[in-house]
C-alpha cells in the first residue's frame, strides 16, 4: 500500500470504507448522498414515514464513493489502481485528484439529466459509484499512454489502451442508446469521458478553449 501514491491511496480507501460502513449500518443512512432525479420522489417508508428524496448539489460528488456491490467496488478500484496510479506519477496528487472527482460530477451531471427524463416516465431510480470517474480515468491513460499495451479481463485479450479506449467508449454508446443492460448507467459512464477529455483538453490550451 505505501507504493500507492497518495491520491490513489486515498481514493481507494475511502470508497472501501464507505462500502464497509454500508455493510455495518445498511443504506438508509446514505440515502441523502446518493444520486437522485431533479424532484421529490418516494423512496419508501422509515419508521411508518413516507420518506422522499430528491437532487441537492453534494450528490454530484458523494453518489461517486457509493457502491451497490462488492463486484462492483472491486471493478472500479481495480481500475483506479491500474490506471489512476499511473495518471498520478505523471501529474501529481493534487491534479489527479481534481481530474477524478471532475470526471464523476460530469458524469453525474449527465446521469442527473437521463434519471431525472426516466423519473417523469415512472422509472425512479438514484445512481451509485465510481465508474464515472473510472471511465475518466480510462480515457486519460489512453491519451496519455496510447501505445501501451493492457490486457482485459473479459475476455483476457491485450491491446493498445487507446484501443481500450475506442471499443468501451463505442460499447457504451451502444449498451444506452439501446438500453442494453439495465441497471447501468452508460450515460453516466460516457459523460465521466467527456468531462475528463473537457479537462484534458483545458490543460494542453486546445479545442474548444484556446490559451491566448
Amino acid at each position: 500500500m505505501d507504493r500507492i501514491p497518495p491520491a490513489t491511496r486515498a481514493l481507494l480507501i475511502v470508497n472501501t470504507l464507505v462500502f464497509f460502513a454500508q455493510q455495518v449500518f445498511g443504506e438508509t443512512w446514505l440515502i441523502d448522498f446518493m444520486l437522485w432525479p431533479a424532484g421529490d420522489w418516494p423512496a419508501g417508508y422509515a419508521d411508518g414515514q413516507l420518506v422522499t428524496v430528491g437532487f441537492m448539489p453534494w450528490q454530484l460528488l458523494s453518489y461517486g464513493f457509493i457502491h451497490g456491490g462488492l463486484s462492483h467496488l472491486l471493478f472500479n478500484m481495480l481500475a483506479i489502481y491500474m490506471f489512476g496510479a499511473a495518471l498520478e506519477m505523471v501529474w501529481g496528487s493534487r491534479r489527479t485528484l481534481f481530474y477524478v472527482l471532475g470526471c464523476i460530477s460530469g458524469a453525474g451531471l449527465v446521469q442527473l439529466l437521463v434519471a431525472t427524463q426516466a423519473a417523469s416516465n415512472g422509472e425512479l431510480y438514484p445512481t451509485v459509484g465510481a465508474s464515472g470517474g473510472v471511465f475518466g480515468v480510462l480515457l486519460a491513460f489512453g491519451m496519455l499512454f496510447p501505445n501501451r499495451q493492457v490486457m482485459l479481463l473479459i475476455p483476457p485479450i491485450p491491446m493498445k489502451a487507446s484501443t481500450l479506449v475506442i471499443v468501451y467508449g463505442v460499447l457504451e454508446l451502444l449498451l444506452g442508446v439501446t438500453g442494453t443492460q439495465s441497471g447501468v448507467a452508460h450515460f453516466a459512464h460516457l459523460g465521466g469521458m467527456a468531462a475528463g477529455f473537457l479537462i484534458l483538453q483545458y490543460w494542453r490550451g486546445r479545442w474548444p478553449f484556446r490559451r491566448r
